[in-house]
Formats: C-alpha cells, structure tokens, sequence
C-alpha cells in the first residue's frame, strides 16, 4: 500500500496571524486536513481565512468553555484548500495547529 500524500504539522500559534511550519515560513498554498485547538478557560473561536486578515473566511471552529477539552478535527474528502495561506483569526483560544499537505 502506497501513501497519497505526505501530512505536515504547523507551527502552533497562540495569536492571530499566517499560520507557518515549523521553520517560520508562512504556509503558501495547502490543502488543510486537520485542525487541533486547545480552547481557554472560556468560549472561543479561530476563524480560518484564506488570504491574510481581510480574507475570505473558509471555516468557523468553536470551542467549549474548557482548557482541558481539546478540539480535533478532520477535513472530509481531500481537505480543505487554501489557495493563498491560511490566516488564524483566534478568540479565547489557548493555541492553534493545523495538519496540512
């Protein structure tokens, strides 16, 4: 059995901004596959843009008022395509990872 794609992990961000590797090198053009987030200790949300902060928005990920319930989700499908970068547009969120390809 042969792989389809190599699967690569961003750089955790804490704050609004590119989401980059693990190098510093903002993320170009990428197919998301999953996204991890550790919600604070209230209600929050990242907004995932695509093209910098006045972007179109592609996904809205809420959160629980937890810090100990991490949030894991997988794309459908191949992924969500993000032509341009993906921007982090995070509320009341401890951090946020994304796998990409």
């Amino acid at each position: 059995m042969t792989m389809q794609t190599d699967v690569y992990a961003s750089a955790v961000r804490t704050t609004d901004g590119q989401l980059a590797d693990f190098n510093g090198n903002d993320l170009g053009r990428v197919r998301i596959r999953g996204v991890y987030i550790v919600p604070s200790g209230t209600a929050g949300s990242v907004v995932f843009k695509d093209g910098g902060t006045s972007g179109a928005a592609r996904l809205t990920v809420n959160t629980v008022a937890s810090a100990t319930q991490p949030t894991y989700m997988l794309m459908p499908g191949e992924g969500m395509l993000f032509s341009t970068n993906v921007y982090a547009d995070v509320t009341s969120v401890g951090s946020v990872m994304v796998f990409y390809s």
